[in-house]
């Protein structure tokens, strides 16, 4: 029997005082998901628990049945080979966010809020001419990647917080401890600080923000793990890269993004494809957790009713060969504080077309029994 995991990335929320105190997944309408449950399960778990921080990197890799000693130091080396790029064990590779920064100098959004995308493009090309001894490169939007030489003093001793969980705090001293260990960081901040200037509007200034410095990880196949042959569908970076890196073939789709305007009907399409071919597929939405980060309820409430009618309820409709199915999310990410947490997700299990019963998820081992065939 195949098997399909669906992702909400971000499910998991606060209860939302304007939604009468449901969170979104419990305000939005999914009436396709509310038909599996006739005959599935529901349940709440949290994936890492106080294993690891709450994030896609190691909550996903875990849902995928990678054990934690193989997760990667931070998930800059797996947005690299999304993109078709690997380094050496001599290189490093950092996010890189192109941020918003007030009158204040405090840090106001992680995604260069104010500037449209083609903005955020042209500003990454004045930073990929800026520097030797460090490679600029754009991915999308706000997001960019910087690969160096390795520094064991960056990738393991330095602290530098997230700025998606940094709002409000002045954008200097979030980067000091980066700046201290890195001269040439320190000067690359700086210059880019300076040509950047020409996009001030408003009182907000734009600059980068490297963090989450990673190195190189080779990780084990998902067949090699499982015995089943896997694929994803997926926009994010992080999720393209775990899907490289676990050799699951995960293509490009023509209008799908990694926000709540994705085309989720190219996404559909192509995981009733994938469901003829693989035994297991991976579809992941990241466009929850994006509106959560914005703290914006009602835009991820309308988002995970979208993924019930155009994705849920296709997959119902299409598919006539026995199919096990999970729909849950890899963390909280909180409408309320924008940030992620280790809080519980919903798991919703089911069999259809099919006699059998999904069982009862109780934890994330539940759910490699259930998709994977995973013994105890």
């Amino acid at each position: 029997m195949h098997s399909l995991m669906v992702i909400i990335d971000g499910l998991g929320d606060d209860p939302i005082p304007q939604f009468g105190g449901k969170t979104p997944f419990e305000f939005a309408s999914h009436p396709n998901i509310d038909k599996l449950l006739e005959r599935g399960t529901y349940s709440e778990i949290s994936i890492c628990g106080n294993d690891f921080a709450a994030e896609s990197l190691g909550c996903i890799l875990r849902l995928l049945g990678v054990e934690q000693k193989d997760f990667p130091l931070n998930r800059a080396y797996l947005e690299l080979l999304a993109n078709g790029r690997d380094i050496s064990e001599y290189e490093m590779v950092l996010r890189c966010n192109l941020a918003s920064v007030d009158a204040e100098g405090r840090l106001v959004s992680f995604n260069a809020m104010g500037l449209t995308p083609d903005e955020m493009a042209k500003a990454a090309a004045i930073c990929n001419e800026l520097w030797q001894g460090i490679e600029f490169m754009h991915l999308s939007e706000y997001r960019n990647l910087l690969i160096l030489d390795n520094d064991p003093q960056i990738l393991h001793n330095c602290k530098i917080a997230p700025p998606h969980e940094s709002m409000g705090q002045n954008f200097d001293e979030l980067l000091s401890d980066l700046k201290n260990k890195s001269l040439l960081l320190k000067t690359f901040i700086e210059e880019t600080t300076a040509k950047l200037k020409p996009f001030a509007r408003n009182g907000v200034s734009y600059r980068i923000y490297p963090w989450g410095a990673s190195e190189r990880k080779v990780l084990p196949s998902f067949e090699s793990l499982h015995n089943i042959r896997g694929a994803a569908v997926c926009k994010a970076e992080i999720v393209r890269g775990i899907a490289r890196a676990l050799n699951m073939p995960a293509p490009v789709l023509p209008g799908t993004t990694a926000d709540i305007d994705t085309d989720i009907s190219a996404k559909t399409g192509q995981t009733l494809q994938f469901l003829q071919d693989y035994d297991f597929v991976l579809a992941h939405f990241n466009g929850s957790d994006e509106a959560a980060h914005r703290y914006d309820y009602n835009g991820k409430a309308d988002f995970i009713a979208r993924i019930d009618k155009e994705f849920i309820g296709a997959v119902l409709q299409n598919v006539k060969q026995p199919l096990k199915i999970l729909i849950c999310g890899d963390h909280v990410t909180s409408c309320v504080t924008g940030k992620h947490s280790a809080g519980k997700v919903p798991v919703v299990a089911a069999e259809i077309n099919s006699d059998d019963n999904a069982p009862e998820i109780g934890a994330y081992h539940d759910i490699h029994k259930f998709l994977m065939g995973a013994s105890d």
